[in-house]
């Protein structure tokens, strides 16, 4: 039976690219860019990452063969990565002020690591290679998370003027406990598979 949809590896994705958690890392990286520009780097940069991804989504069960990795090991490093990466976003360590690089940002910081970081490149591997013959599925998720990134990501001054930057960073710590969960039953579904094949 497979673990997921289209619905919930869209949540997955969304929880795991975390639009609402990248607005200060984007806000930063594009001070120094013109007002007039900002939105068209962002798209720039959203693009960029959703190739990414896309190229490890269609690559993945190569690059497995490749490193001689079994699916279950890929299912309890995932479980791992998100779990350790939901921990930052529950208990965030302090924001700090880095000096933004005078031309605009490419590819680093933005899309990557911020959008296509470690642990959205090893989900979409987890979704191909455990279902291989829903990859168009797995390709709708995706889209419509990049799509939603882009969206909050070019109204994201607007987003932080209305909630207010409290209410943002509520969001992503429940979005972090949702995510507590998902790694969970991710490593306990690998620990019980290992226990079956022992």
């Amino acid at each position: 039976m497979n673990e997921y949809n289209f619905a919930s590896a869209t949540v997955l994705l969304l929880l795991i690219t975390d639009p609402l958690g990248n607005i200060p890392i984007f806000a930063n990286a594009l001070k120094r860019v013109e007002p007039a520009r900002r939105a068209r780097v962002i798209l720039r940069e959203v693009l960029i990452a959703f190739v990414l991804l896309l190229a490890f989504m269609f690559m993945g069960a190569g690059f497995l063969r490749l490193m001689n990795l079994s699916d279950l090991s890929l299912q309890i490093a995932g479980g791992v990565v998100l779990f350790l990466i939901a921990l930052r976003m529950i208990f965030p360590p302090p924001f700090e002020e880095q000096v933004s690089d005078a031309h605009e940002p490419l590819i680093v910081p933005l899309a990557v690591p911020a959008l296509a970081g470690p642990s959205a490149l090893a989900t979409v591997l987890l979704l191909v290679s455990q279902a291989p013959e829903r990859r168009l599925e797995w390709v709708a998720a995706l889209t419509v998370t990049m799509l939603v990134c882009a969206v909050v990501l070019v109204l994201a001054e607007r987003i932080q003027r209305l909630v207010g930057e409290r209410v943002v960073m509520a969001f992503e710590r429940l979005m972090g406990l949702i995510l507590v969960a998902i790694s969970v039953e991710m490593l306990l579904r690998g620990f019980k598979a290992v226990l079956r094949a022992a």
